[in-house]
C-alpha cells in the first residue's frame, strides 16, 4: 500500500529546503522587517512573535510551489464552499485569544473542487502575517491521493503536457499490428503512424483543454475563476 500524501508535511519539506539556504538572521529579517510592496492588498495580522510556533510560518513562494506541484488552489476563505469544521473554528478562536487580535484575510489551500462543492480532501487554513508570510492555523480532512503529484504533472507546463502526448503516441504506435497498412515493415511506416497518433492525441488534448476551460497549474494556483 502507498501512503496518502499529507500536504502539510510536503509543505514542511519545502520550507525546510528553503530555510537550509538562508541563515536564521536572514529569515528573521525577511519575516519581521517591512518590505515596500511585499504585503500587497492582504491585511496583516498582528501576532506576538514569541507565542508563535515558528514551524507553522510559511512564505508565499513555498505555498505556490506546493500548489503548482499538486494542482491545488490558495484562495480566500470566502470562496471555500464546505463548512469549516468546529476544530478549525476553535483553532482560530484560540489563536485570536492568545494574541489578543481579530484574524483577517484567512486563506485556504485545497483542491479546486473544494471551492465548488462538498468533499473530504486536505484543506489547510492560513492567516497572513505580512511580507509574503502566512501562519498555518489548522489542517483537517483526509490526505491527498498518493499519486496526485504525478497525475497532475502534465498540467504543470506546456512542455510536460507535450512530452506526455509524445510518449503516449509512441506506445500507441507500438500497439499497431505489423503489416496493417503495408506488406513491408519499415521505419518510415512506423514514424508515419506515430505522427498520425501524435496529431490525433494533440487534437483531443487541445479540444479537451479549450472545451473545459483548463489551464496549467502556475496559472490557476491563486485564481478564483473556474476557467482561469
Amino acid at each position: 500500500m502507498i501512503n496518502r500524501t499529507n500536504i502539510a508535511k510536503e509543505l514542511q519539506r519545502v520550507r525546510e529546503t528553503a530555510l537550509a539556504e538562508v541563515s536564521l538572521d536572514q529569515w528573521l529579517e525577511a519575516l519581521l522587517n517591512p518590505h515596500p510592496g511585499s504585503g500587497g492588498p492582504l491585511p496583516v495580522n498582528q501576532f506576538e512573535f514569541d507565542l508563535l510556533d515558528t514551524s507553522r510560518i510559511y512564505h508565499l513562494d513555498q505555498i505556490r510551489k506546493i500548489c503548482i506541484d499538486y494542482r491545488l488552489r490558495f484562495l480566500d476563505l470566502a470562496y471555500f464552499k464546505p463548512e469549516v469544521p468546529e476544530e478549525a473554528r476553535k483553532a482560530v478562536s484560540e489563536l485570536e485569544r492568545t494574541h489578543q487580535t481579530q484574524l483577517e484575510g484567512l486563506k485556504i489551500i485545497a483542491p479546486s473542487r473544494l471551492f465548488k462543492l462538498e468533499d473530504k480532501d486536505d484543506p489547510l487554513l492560513f492567516a497572513p502575517m505580512g511580507n509574503g508570510y502566512f501562519y498555518l492555523i489548522h489542517q483537517w480532512g483526509n490526505d491527498l491521493h498518493p499519486l496526485r503529484r504525478w497525475m497532475v504533472w502534465p498540467f504543470k507546463s506546456l512542455v510536460n503536457l507535450t512530452l506526455l502526448v509524445v510518449v503516449l503516441s509512441y506506445f500507441l504506435t507500438l500497439l499497431v499490428p505489423e503489416g496493417l497498412f503495408s506488406r513491408s515493415n519499415s521505419s518510415a511506416e512506423f514514424w508515419i503512424i506515430f505522427f498520425f497518433m501524435f496529431k490525433s492525441l494533440a487534437a483531443v488534448t487541445i479540444f479537451y483543454g479549450f472545451a473545459l476551460g483548463k489551464n496549467f497549474n502556475p496559472a490557476i494556483w491563486n485564481s478564483k475563476y473556474f476557467n482561469a
